[in-house]
């Protein structure tokens, strides 16, 4: 019976610590006293298709070196995202899924579980975004671009960047390159505290960068994960395709009053 009693107890602290009962748990920063998260945003990617009242794939279009398609975006039945990158006779395919008009936030965590590509020619991110990017005047806080990861090399490097005042001669940026050592091995999450006057980064819960560069962005920006071609990653033609990264889920949590 005592057993019995400590099996429930300890399913009971399992299922407290995971956020709205979801597994795997996200560990979130420590919170004042009278303040905790609340979701606010997940997908968790099961069953076999994208959820399309949450996400927009773009339509076919060129995308730096290659073409953003729908046909390089799927779901693998077994819980993931995997947004590939391949080869269509003469040209070179990957995407995009974004949140734009389902889903646009200010502040908040921001977290998603992914497993990285493996060949070069290409990179993973995923990050925030909203044409206010291209606001001039107040440097970020009328909108930036928050890239939580990018991941341009297949070893222990990823980098965090910040943009704003668009992408012509007036363009700011910031950005930190982090090491974490076995990043490329199985899942990792990469996350981002979104505060009204800060942004912290974290990959695996810990944190890698701090600041405040830009102003810190004020307005309402959309999630997009996507995957580039070009030569930043090195040599698409050097890759073994099709490639993927895969996405185990994203979320989103507010900070509220409450314990």
């Amino acid at each position: 019976m005592y057993a019995l009693a400590s099996a429930l107890f300890l399913l009971l602290i399992v299922a407290a610590c995971s956020a709205d009962g979801l597994t795997p748990p996200d560990t979130l920063p420590d919170l004042p006293e009278g303040r905790t998260w609340k979701l606010a945003f997940n997908d968790e990617f099961d069953g076999t298709a994208l959820d399309d009242s949450k996400w927009q794939i773009p339509e076919e279009h060129v995308r730096r070196d290659g073409w953003w398609s729908p046909k390089a975006i799927r779901l693998d039945g077994q819980g993931n995202l995997v947004i590939s990158a391949l080869k269509d006779g003469d040209r070179y395919l990957d995407g995009c899924v974004r949140t734009r008009g389902k889903f646009e936030h200010a502040f908040g965590y921001y977290v998603a579980r992914v497993k990285l590509q493996q060949q070069p020619g290409h990179w993973s991110a995923f990050w925030l975004y909203n044409d206010c990017v291209g606001k001039l005047g107040d440097e970020g806080r009328d909108g930036t671009e928050i890239d939580i990861y990018e991941k341009p090399w297949l070893d222990d490097r990823v980098q965090h960047a910040l943009h704003w005042d668009g992408y012509g001669p007036e363009h700011q940026s910031e950005g930190q390159v982090a090491q974490v050592p076995g990043v490329m091995d199985g899942y990792h999450t990469f996350s981002l505290w979104w505060k009204p006057d800060e942004y912290v980064f974290y990959v695996d819960g810990n944190e890698t960068w701090r600041t405040n560069a830009g102003g810190v962005c004020q307005v309402p920006l959309y999630l997009k994960l996507s995957d580039e071609i070009g030569p930043w990653a090195g040599d698409i033609a050097d890759a073994q395709l099709p490639d993927a990264f895969l996405v185990d889920y994203v979320r989103v949590y507010d900070v509220v009053e409450g314990q």
